[in-house]
């Protein structure tokens, strides 16, 4: 089909909707809604992707897929676990803005594991467009539209028009974290038991869990149109098994933050033992420190270089005087540095900024310093070496 005007119209508007400081879901709901103008799909499904380890920390459902959670465990260990040419991971690490299953295998989308294996049986699926929504090197997030045996296969020109989105969708992304978090209510969090541990095994059940693990599980939910949480939890194992085998070169982790309000992050890894496909899988939830978050959020307000050593040192305590010392400039330039933060951040003080990027998680310890564990020191700890998160 000839996309033309209408293309154009969509263009324009998913730009605006990026700009407007929509929360995630907000944003989410209308790109997708003025995707389907230019390029019309059954089902969509819109990820949220951590920018540095590039794995899901969530996902919107749209159309047919609305409610249809039972098979995400499914999903999530093919997505992860699974080599395939137009998986998130690979169109990110290929530099491919967006790619049809169809166009891509001319016609043979049995070739397609994901396709063979899961869309088609489950779904009835015949063709899948992916996308991946990045911001320079930044991964925000990925988009998969979905046509059914009686729709025409995605064009070359439709995937080239999603994949020229792809920066704008990043930008909507990262503003809509920022603003979700900023305004969410949040709500009561899980008990205090440290971190908990799923212990998942070949036949991709839990063994074992610890004391307060479902509770974590459960704090991964984001929404009434979000994938179950244990697309998530599969992504990992899939992840594990990966690099179990020798295909990846570091065990998978994740941040993201819960229905709760709480910053986690999730690791994974083989269990030793398991054998060389690392089968048996151990996922570690925990609360996220500090430093797990800061470059996280910071990256998400866009800072420059410098702006990120400032803002580090300045979630540390560090005054005014001491940061020039540190970064070897005058106190003014270190002030407007601070000055494009708060605008950035859209905050007009330290104490506002350290909030904004904590987002309240961290507020009861605030008043301490870092130390070199990367969590509150006492008063009279040490202080963390100036380092630039990213």
């Amino acid at each position: 089909m000839a996309l033309g005007l209408t293309a154009e119209r969509v263009r324009r508007d998913v730009d605006v909707v990026a700009r407007a400081g929509l929360d995630l879901d907000s944003f989410i709901g209308e790109a997708v809604e003025s995707l389907g103008r230019a390029v019309p799909f059954v089902a969509g499904c819109l990820a949220s992707i951590d920018p540095t380890t590039r794995l899901m920390t969530g996902a919107r459902k749209y159309g047919d897929l609305l409610g249809r959670n039972s098979h995400d465990r499914e999903w999530g260990l093919l997505e992860y676990g699974v080599p395939e040419p137009t998986a998130f991971t690979e169109l990110a690490e290929h530099g491919i803005a967006a790619a049809g299953v169809h166009a891509l295998t001319e016609g043979r989308i049995e070739e397609s594991a994901r396709m063979s294996r899961f869309m088609i049986p489950h779904f009835g699926y015949a063709d899948e467009l992916r996308a991946v929504c990045r911001e320079g090197e930044r991964v925000w997030g990925g988009v998969a539209l979905f046509r059914g045996a009686d729709d025409t296969p995605f064009t070359q020109e439709e995937a080239a028009f999603v994949g020229s989105l792809s920066d704008v969708l990043a930008l909507g992304i990262r503003g809509g974290m920022l603003a979700s978090i900023a305004t969410a209510t949040t709500g009561p969090r899980p008990c205090d038991t440290g971190p908990t541990v799923l212990i998942i095994g070949r036949e991709d059940t839990v063994l074992q869990r610890s004391q307060g693990a479902d509770e974590r599980v459960a704090d991964l939910l984001s929404g009434d149109n979000s994938a179950s949480p244990e697309a998530v939890i599969a992504g990992l194992v899939g992840a594990a098994r990966r690099y179990a085998r020798g295909e990846t070169s570091r065990p998978p982790r994740g941040r993201l933050r819960g229905a709760s309000g709480m910053w986690l992050v999730l690791h994974a890894a083989p269990l030793s033992g398991a054998g060389a496909d690392g089968a048996d899988v151990v996922i570690t939830i925990e609360e996220a420190r500090p430093p797990e978050i800061v470059p996280l959020v910071v990256a998400a307000f866009d800072l420059t270089r410098r702006e990120r050593d400032v803002t580090s040192l300045v979630l540390q305590g560090v005054p005014t005087k001491e940061i020039a010392m540190a970064m070897s400039v005058s106190a003014y330039t270190v002030q407007d540095h601070l000055k494009s933060v708060f605008a950035k951040a859209d905050v007009r003080s330290r104490r506002e900024l350290i909030s904004r990027i904590y987002f309240d998680q961290y507020v009861p310890r605030m008043g301490t310093e870092l130390g070199p564990s990367g969590w509150f020191a006492t008063a009279d700890g040490p202080r963390v070496s100036p380092s630039a998160p990213g």
